[in-house]
């Protein structure tokens, strides 16, 4: 589990094919590694990876076929700069929202402009996504839990402040590039209570809520019509 606060940027130092997937070896600059061990996890630009070997510098990951074709992982170039984040402790201070580190699929960038010291930026998730997102709502970015500002179609509006996009690698997004989505858990939990709910007889309970209602109430986004 994850709260969606970038602890360091680190950096991709190798990928190496095995058997079909990857291994990728990060080096985590300022990331604490002294109370890590093997099999722990370590979010890289949100992908919840477990680590299979480290020292203080670095640590490898495998990276499955499934992680490989829901995120930009596999596009990554040796020398890339990532959004890095350990596993959350029982005791830390909960700063962002429920992440799981469970990359739900990707969305483009397709505007950048600055917003008095901000900059506000406008993705396109893939489709499937949109009806999960919902205004004033929680997203992840690359592995940063971010506010849903305002939601245009099917496209979702962020604004972010200058401490965010200095210690992220938001600050080297361009428009055009395809990053990492995390939905809120709790849009997909409400879902299938929603659509896969039955009584003994098969047939579907009865409920005052429905995905109108959800929406209305921001839990979810509207479905584009």
């Amino acid at each position: 589990m994850f709260t969606g606060i970038i602890e360091a940027l680190g950096q991709l130092k190798k990928k190496v094919v095995k058997g079909g997937d990857v291994a990728v070896t990060i080096a985590v600059k300022s990331l604490d590694m002294s109370d890590v061990k093997l099999g722990d996890s370590i979010a890289v630009n949100g992908v919840c990876l477990t680590v299979v070997d480290f020292n203080s510098a670095e640590f490898t990951a495998d990276v499955s076929l499934e992680s490989l074709s829901l995120t930009g992982l596999d596009q990554l170039a040796p020398g890339a700069e990532v959004n890095l984040e350990k596993a959350m402790l029982p005791t830390s201070r909960f700063g962002g929202h429920i992440v799981s580190g469970h990359v739900d699929g990707q969305g483009e960038i397709v505007q950048l402009e600055p917003s008095a010291r901000s900059v506000r930026i406008v993705v396109r998730p893939d489709a499937e996504l949109a009806r999960y997102i919902a205004k004033k709502g929680s997203i992840t970015l690359d592995g940063c839990s971010l506010t849903v500002n305002d939601l245009i179609g099917d496209d979702f509006v962020l604004n972010v402040i200058p401490h965010t996009q200095q210690e992220t690698i938001i600050k080297n997004y361009k428009v055009g590039d395809r990053v990492n989505l995390e939905v809120d858990v709790v849009a997909r939990y409400l879902e299938r209570l929603l659509t896969q709910g039955s009584d003994d007889s098969g047939s579907q309970p009865k409920s005052n809520i429905s995905m109108g209602f959800l929406a209305e109430h921001g839990f979810i986004g509207r479905t584009k019509r």
